[in-house]
């Protein structure tokens, strides 16, 4: 897939998305790619909808986030209906166009030689945007890469539409300039069976040549600012509450164990999914009899200080205290907790979601595996790991030796190169 028309150095990646913001997976994992891309030579700079990023790398386009009031209109006139107004149509191609001259305004701006877009092909979040960025890369040739996290297709709500030829245009594009890739085997097969396309598998990676953050005077004090004693056992769900992260799983465990000293915190708020799934699992805590902690007015993204002035933490701060991980999710596109429980030399339970199945449990990682429900057994395996210090460091160990193999940033530079070589380009170093 070599690119006429490429100048001798190829040295400006510019990355597309709706968001550069907090800790989403998107985010996070565009992070990861900028800390290899700069480290082989590269200079990056970012074109989003929302931004907390370097602003002097980075142009906000406010048309660009999915949140926009314009678009957010267009996004519900589009969905749950197989006929759309004509004034839509419009409005989708007005925003188009606005769109479209803010990206050739991006890519001049600081002299791109290469995009690399971030989801935003992949799931229609901003139909507008999918659009302006495909007629972009069909206008100018620029080497092009497509990093889907998840496809509309994985999600119901974009199932029915009034929008399939733009679908079909856009999510993602078949593109002589794009080259595409995938975090996971699955979506490789589906988006060949969907949409004939080939793509590369980068799974989501850690950086497991540096040590993990410890306790220190910054976060000393995290157990007793939940109220939680030294001697307490402290089980950790570092997601969402989501209802795909199976939280009543962690809840049924901690209420099994019979240990009145188990906790089990959760390290994220609802945000925008809604409260109904938040109410059920406090419910379901106190029906089991489960001292559950969600405490979003003191954990965040970072550290510092909510508005009432207190300490804030970050789920950095939190995963040194923890004695033991719960990630009993339904699916998962990768699993970034499971990555960063092994980080920290934690011992976890996870639930064989699809993905798990395919790409992670056939490495050897040993953990505690439940399939789709709690049973005596692993019930059984906690208590034991809690119990024996020796068994959870061998188990530790074992398991950050088999992720520094598979999923460090080593990986990802490998498999980047790779993909870049399809457009003759090499890194700096």
């Amino acid at each position: 897939m070599y690119v006429r028309g490429l100048s001798s150095e190829v040295k400006n990646v510019g990355f597309i998305s709706t968001r550069f913001q907090g800790t989403d997976g998107v985010s996070l994992e565009t992070d990861k790619w900028i800390t290899v891309l700069e480290g082989m030579g590269f200079d990056c700079f970012f074109f989003a909808g929302l931004s907390d990023w370097d602003p002097e790398r980075t142009m906000v386009a406010p048309e660009a986030f999915w949140e926009h009031p314009d678009v957010a209109e267009v996004q519900r006139e589009v969905f749950g209906t197989t006929r759309r107004d004509e004034s839509i149509t419009g409005r989708i191609h007005y925003l188009r166009r606005l769109l479209k001259v803010q990206i050739y305004e991006f890519i001049r701006r600081f002299d791109i030689h290469i995009l690399i877009v971030e989801n935003a092909l992949a799931i229609p979040m901003n139909v507008p945007l999918g659009l302006a960025i495909t007629e972009v890369i069909a206008e100018t040739g620029i080497p092009s890469i497509g990093h889907h996290h998840d496809f509309y297709w994985e999600r119901p709500r974009f199932l029915v539409n009034s929008i399939p030829e733009y679908i079909s245009m856009a999510f993602p594009p078949k593109m002589h300039s794009m080259a595409h890739v995938v975090i996971n085997s699955e979506a490789r097969k589906s988006m060949s069976y969907r949409r004939g396309l080939s793509s590369v598998v980068i799974p989501n990676v850690h950086d497991y040549h540096s040590a993990a953050p410890g306790i220190d005077e910054y976060n000393k004090d995290f157990r007793k600012a939940i109220g939680v004693a030294d001697d307490d056992i402290l089980i950790l769900q570092p997601t969402r509450i989501v209802a795909r992260k199976g939280i009543e799983h962690a809840i049924e465990l901690v209420n099994r164990m019979k240990n009145p000293k188990a906790k089990l915190l959760i390290s994220h708020k609802a945000k925008d999914e809604g409260k109904e799934y938040y109410e059920r699992i406090v419910d379901y805590a106190k029906l089991m009899n489960v001292d559950l902690i969600i405490r979003p007015d003191i954990v965040g993204a970072e550290r510092g200080k909510n508005s009432d002035g207190h300490k804030m933490y970050s789920l950095w701060d939190i995963y040194p205290h923890a004695d033991f991980v719960t990630y009993p999710s339904t699916y998962e596109g990768f699993g970034n907790a499971f990555l960063e429980a092994i980080y920290f030399r934690k011992p976890l339970m996870v639930n064989r979601y699809s993905i798990f199945i395919q790409d992670i449990e056939p490495l050897g990682f040993d953990a505690i595996v439940m399939d789709t429900y709690i049973t005596d057994r692993e019930v059984q395996q906690v208590n034991d790991v809690l119990n024996k210090p020796e068994k959870t460091r061998a188990m530790v160990d074992k398991n950050y030796e088999l992720a520094k193999e598979y999923f460090s940033y080593n990986i990802l530079e490998q498999k980047l190169r790779t993909v870049l070589l399809n457009f003759g380009i090499v890194g700096h170093e």
